[in-house]
């Protein structure tokens, strides 16, 4: 399977995910959202050097996996890419903070080690939680809890156009990736002197299939509101789901 067949079936696999019916996908997607920023921010409040309080965070990405029936694994799997990057980060630390925190014996860890992990933890675990939230709630819910909070409805369309359009522009890469194999067999990727000529015809092909969705959308009503389907589950379920994890989180944050 190519890289970008790869990443279709990763968003088509979300989508699915998103759209099950289980009871963690029935939660309003308001309150699933309200926790998730909170765990982040709780994340990023943590000292550098607080490594050991930090690991306790984790506690929160597994119990979500599990009780969503997530797969933590394929999660890593798919998010492999980002997770390499978040942990690159904080790679410069040990060379910038040289203090001795921890003498075992001979093995002497300094604060850029700690801080060097923590910056990664920290980055794996907000990774993982956004991902839960993805998994679990569809584009379309996570634009109308935006419009309950009162984010502009512009920038809440861009982000819906955005999701749905990249599917599209996906498969004209893979068209047009196709189309050079099939004229140069023999060649090994994309030769460099045609990556201008690529891009420009990949923009205006886009141009125009924008123009054809954007029709579509509005010849089906679309007015940049987002309804939502009245949900079967009690709006309590929400509201202590809610409270729950926030206390959760509170207390593995302070204690």
């Amino acid at each position: 399977m190519s890289k970008v067949n790869e990443a279709i079936h990763t968003i088509h696999y979300l989508d699915r995910m998103s759209l099950q019916n289980k009871w963690i996908n029935n939660i309003h997607p308001l309150a699933k959202m309200i926790v998730t920023f909170f765990y982040i921010y709780a994340l990023i409040s943590f000292h550098k050097y607080d490594l050991i309080r930090l690991l306790g965070m984790s506690t929160y990405i597994f119990a979500v996996f599990i009780l969503g029936n997530v797969s933590l694994k394929q999660s890593i799997k798919q998010l492999r890419a980002v997770l390499v990057i978040v942990c690159i980060i904080g790679i410069a630390n040990p060379f910038f903070d040289k203090k001795v925190l921890i003498d075992i014996g001979t093995v002497k860890i300094t604060g850029g080690v700690i801080s060097m992990m923590t910056l990664m933890i920290k980055g794996i675990l907000a990774v993982l939680a956004s991902y839960f939230l993805i998994a679990v709630t569809s584009i379309e819910e996570i634009c109308y809890a935006l419009r309950i909070i009162h984010v502009p409805k512009v920038f809440v369309t861009l982000v819906l156009l955005i999701y749905r359009y990249i599917i599209l522009f996906l498969k004209e890469v893979e068209r047009m990736t196709l189309a050079y194999e099939l004229r140069a067999p023999n060649q090994k990727g994309i030769h460099i002197k045609v990556w201008g000529s690529m891009v420009g015809m990949l923009l205006l092909r886009s141009i125009d299939r924008a123009q054809i969705v954007y029709e579509s959308m509005l010849l089906r009503g679309f007015d940049g509101e987002f309804k939502r389907k009245p949900s079967k589950e009690p709006l309590m379920k929400s509201y202590l789901y809610c409270i729950f994890w926030i206390g959760v989180i509170g207390i593995l944050r302070f204690y």
